[in-house]
């Protein structure tokens, strides 16, 4: 339980406008959950236990005594190695993301050797219907990286780790970059981002080692891609461990990341994905009174890290506030050119959790198509309240799936027939690239019956390459934001597109774009908020507003 306010800190909260949420950790995944009773969520059937026992046994401390884990690193170890009633692995690959010293490196470094030498698969049930480990008859076990210096992280540290049985039940040798044991049947390496050398290998486990570092430019995407191949062969796993990446940079770990969101979302399926992760709140302030508690809840069990020294090197001013809240809080945080702080965007949500929009809402529309890469959206926007919702969204899908990907245009239309069915729509703005066929039907079938018109030669079609008026409706949705006139559910997909966005200055003030014109990081639904709410606020400007339902007829 943590330590009650201090009167000091109860009036830093105050002054800062903020409660006491934003001095509590964020926990994402299983290892800090627990069950109704306030006890730790365990899983039922598990090797984990065993692979603890084996630890102690074989592996040593700096010390020379056996090792040990922190009550944190043996959860994590338990829900890793989980299996279900067949004895296999409940989790395939995994996402460990902690601040920086908090020890990645040494536990990945033990489950190496576990999988190199230990008991690290099912081999039956016991008496109790317990599973029972054994180890891999032919391992082949991988720390990658994408320099040679990150993969020293973890191998440095075999040497110490193994302890003189290893040698003597194992036939145990640890060289520079690589260790073997069983006459060489069992093999450790350390890889870098070479990956046309990687090709056709047989890994049973990998080590990706700093993901947040794994960029396009250095190798990391195509690295992660061989190795992810590799590991499918022998029906392997890999396990990444990752600082708080930098949103933007398209990182693997920005990847895995969103991987597990769509997971969360809904919009992916979960095929074994273990994300956990320990975080600051996303109101955390890098205030000198408040932080030592927050860095104290964000280090968890490595009380081996001090507070005083962290407070000094955050203190010295050296790096960006963004920097060091993903350094030393462990929160994923945008740079500057952002469009919104998280913070700001998931205040929105406050009161709406549980609210959608609901048959005959009038509503405003707004629609972003695209073909075969770029998303397509459509969003729509309560009049009464400002209330956003996505209502269609179509998104390239991962993997093979999206190879030859299109839009299905005829999902697209009924959608927009389903929302004039369902709702009373007064506005409809959407924009006229690639979809001007469409367009031309909607407006037929509904232009008449719309209360605000997107501009003179149509009442639906709006060009969103008109540079000054696409800038002048972005900064009216910014400040609407900002006003907290815009409102959602916490929709964690509209949520994505909206932090994709990154500013664009020009002459006429502040447009949005992609990170990048090819990112995989899409922001359609953004684009299809901003089209209803200048539909929205058009309607208002003018004073505009049907009474009554008066759209034309649509023939099938």
């Amino acid at each position: 339980m943590a330590e009650p306010l201090t009167p000091e800190e109860r009036e830093r909260l105050e002054a800062l406008k903020l409660d006491e949420r934003a001095l509590t950790p964020v926990f994402v995944g299983p290892t800090w959950q627990r069950n109704e009773d306030g006890s730790w969520l365990l899983p039922d059937k598990t090797l984990g236990w065993q692979v603890i026992g084996w630890c102690a046994r074989y592996l040593r401390n700096d010390e020379g005594e056996p090792w040990s884990f922190t009550d944190e690193q043996m959860r994590f170890i338990l829900h890793w190695f989980a299996v279900d009633e067949r004895g296999r692995f409940i989790h395939q690959t995994g996402v460990l993301q902690r601040m920086k010293g908090w020890g990645k490196d040494p536990l990945l470094a033990c489950l190496s050797l576990v999988e190199l030498c230990g008991p690290s698969r099912f081999s039956h049930w016991d008496e109790n219907g317990q599973p029972v480990g054994k180890r891999h008859p032919r391992p082949w076990v991988q720390v990658a990286a994408v320099s040679q210096s990150q993969t020293k992280n973890t191998m440095r540290m075999l040497p110490t780790l193994a302890g003189p049985e290893m040698a003597v039940d194992f036939g145990l040798e640890v060289r520079a970059e690589t260790a073997v044991a069983f006459n060489g049947t069992a093999t450790l390496d350390a890889i870098t981002s070479n990956y046309r050398t990687l090709e056709g290998g047989r890994s049973t486990f990998v080590v990706l080692n700093e993901t947040h570092h794994w960029i396009a430019s250095n190798g990391g995407h195509k690295m992660y891609e061989t190795l992810n191949d590799n590991t499918t062969k022998m029906d392997g796993r890999f396990l990444a461990i990752t600082n708080a990446y930098m949103p933007g940079e398209g990182s693997v770990a920005e990847i895995q990341r969103a991987e597990y969101q769509m997971i969360q979302e809904g919009v992916a399926v979960d095929v074994g994905f273990l994300y956990d992760s320990l975080e600051a709140h996303e109101t955390a302030p890098l205030d000198p009174i408040l932080l030592p508690r927050i860095l104290d809840g964000i280090r968890g069990d490595a009380k081996w890290l001090s507070i005083e020294s962290i407070m000094g090197n955050i203190q010295k001013g050296k790096r960006s506030a963004a920097r060091t809240r993903r350094m030393w809080l462990n929160q994923i945080v945008a740079e500057e050119d952002s469009v919104y702080a998280l913070s700001t965007w998931t205040a929105l949500s406050d009161g709406y959790k549980d609210e959608m929009l609901r048959p005959g809402d009038r509503i405003t529309l707004g629609f972003d198509g695209g073909k075969s890469d770029d998303a397509t959206a459509l969003v729509g926007i309560r009049v009464s309240d400002g209330f956003a919702q996505i209502l269609g969204l179509w998104e390239k899908p991962f993997g093979p799936a999206g190879e030859h990907w299109e839009i299905n245009r005829d999902e697209v239309n009924d959608r927009v027939h389903e929302a004039f069915r369902l709702y009373d729509v007064q506005g409809f703005y959407a924009d006229l690239t690639l979809w001007q066929g469409d367009i031309a039907d909607w407006t037929r079938a509904y232009g008449d019956g719309l209360a605000v018109k997107a501009s003179g030669n149509s009442p639906i079609g709006w060009d969103m390459r008109s540079l000054k008026a696409s800038t002048l409706a972005h900064e009216d949705l910014m400040q609407a934001v900002y006003d907290k006139r815009i409102h959602h559910n916490g929709d964690l997909t509209l949520q994505r597109h909206v932090m994709n966005a990154r500013r664009a200055t020009n002459t006429w003030g502040i447009s949005f774009r992609k990170e990048t014109p090819d990112s995989p990081k899409k922001v359609d639904a953004y684009a299809a908020l901003m089209l209803a709410y200048r539909a929205l606020n058009d309607m208002k400007v003018r004073g505009k507003e049907r009474s009554t339902r008066t759209a034309g007829i649509w023939a099938f």
